[in-house]
């Protein structure tokens, strides 16, 4: 299929179409269409540094390519917590011109891009470096579309909205979203909050550096919430109906990843190693969903957070193991794969039924969730808000996923009701 025949077809299928009676073939339609979007337009991939040397050879590369004068983004903590004096110090020594915005806020919003996107026009900025989180990357990436083409963030949304996009480079500080791997990015409206995104490949960054270093001040808390988002887009990415021999290879090695260094980078922040491992795991699940995409624990998550206030990984982890179970029947070969891919179930009992593995994997994530102490209630639930949350959620869905199995508002209802009987458990 050509490429704009599959462009045209993304953005004739109106998002309103979920109020028919036939959504369920438009959202079908939809990702059949996504999935052919991603064979025939390149997504490209950002060259990887890995270790503590790594933001230096980042540095270098920047220099190489021509930057001569560079807008680091970030936020006020890390800017604080001193996280972008490394970077700096080597600049200095380079003689190379930065200027350091550190405006940037959690589910930044467009007044917000728009300061920084001033920075670096009146500073005369030739190139971007992200420095921090999900939040820091995505609004970069906004910032250096907006900057190129000379439009306003606001008419950047959308789908393959940017005709150019400035030099961009990440640093992540934490392992979890993934974002400096993916072509898109979420901006939320100063007054309503409704977040908005944008989808295109040329804001993928042009190279990333994952340096343990940087990440090891990362809290024990913010470090599995994190890290349980990384398993949610590996397992989501695993499960799609988009799902290739490609992203299966990115999605199965995250899995083992997270499963094996999560625990570790938990207990000891200071464990370089673990650090280290789970950025690679962060970068392979943004590679996995960038292609594959994501499902119903995103879908709802984002909606637990806009009401309840809830972090993002926090949420992923609340919802996975409950989307784990409805999908098992459908996924059981899938994720009884994936557990014996990932290392999950040992090679004494990798023989057993497609069922009995999928079970265990589930339980084994289940596990994972408990040991690393989060906090799975969601405070203030509320049954009004079910049908609003199961509305949004499958919404999101039907316009952008390729889930196993579609739900219907009531089956999203009925996972509601599983979360609210789990929150009201641990408050007794």
């Amino acid at each position: 299929m050509p490429a704009n025949t599959v462009i045209n077809t993304l953005k004739s299928i109106s998002p309103n179409s979920l109020h028919h009676a036939g959504y369920l073939a438009v959202a079908k339609t939809r990702a059949k269409a996504l999935h052919a979007f991603a064979l025939v337009v390149p997504i490209p991939r950002p060259q990887l540094f890995i270790g503590e040397q790594s933001c230096y050879e980042l540095c270098d590369m920047m220099i190489n390519e021509g930057a001569t004068n560079i807008l680091i983004v970030t936020d006020a903590v890390l800017n604080q917590l001193g996280i972008p004096e490394k970077v700096t110090a080597y600049l200095e020594e380079k003689n190379i011109r930065y200027h350091l915005f550190d405006g940037i806020t959690p589910d930044p919003t467009f007044s917000v891009v728009e300061e920084g996107l001033r920075h670096s026009v009146d500073n005369n900025c030739d190139a971007i470096l992200a420095l921090g989180g999900g939040s820091v990357i995505d609004a970069s990436k906004i910032i250096a579309i907006s900057q190129a083409t000379k439009r306003k963030p606001q008419k950047l949304m959308g789908l393959l909205k940017a005709s150019k996009c400035m030099p961009l480079y990440c640093i992540p500080t934490t392992a979890g979203t993934g974002s400096e791997a993916t072509l898109g990015a979420v901006i939320s409206d100063d007054a309503t909050h409704q977040k908005s995104l944008s989808i295109d490949p040329r804001m993928v960054p042009l190279a990333s550096a994952v340096d343990p270093a940087i990440m090891k001040g990362m809290p024990p808390h913010i470090t599995a919430d994190t890290g349980v988002d990384v398993l949610t887009h590996a397992l989501e990415a695993w499960m799609s109906a988009n799902a290739s021999s490609e992203t299966d290879s990115y999605a199965a090695s995250a899995t083992r990843t997270v499963m094996q260094y999560l625990p570790l980078a938990y207990k000891d922040g200071s464990d370089l190693k673990a650090r280290e491992e789970m950025g690679v795991a962060a970068h392979y699940g943004g590679i996995a969903f960038n292609k594959a995409g994501l499902g119903y624990v995103h879908a709802i998550a984002h909606q637990l957070g806009a009401i309840y206030g809830i972090p993002h990984g926090r949420a992923n982890a609340i919802v996975l193991p409950h989307i784990l179970d409805v999908n098992c029947d459908v996924s059981k070969h899938r994720l009884a794969t994936l557990a014996k891919k990932a290392g999950i179930v040992d090679a004494a009992h990798a023989n057993a039924e497609d069922g009995k593995l999928a079970d265990h994997l589930i339980a084994e994530v289940r596990a994972l969730i408990k040991s690393l102490n989060i906090d799975v209630t969601v405070k203030g639930i509320n049954p009004a808000d079910f049908k609003k949350i199961a509305k949004g959620a499958a919404k999101e869905v039907s316009d952008t996923y390729a889930v196993p199995r579609y739900l219907t508002q009531a089956q999203i209802v009925d996972v509601l009701n599983k979360i609210k009987a789990d929150s009201d458990a641990v408050a007794k």
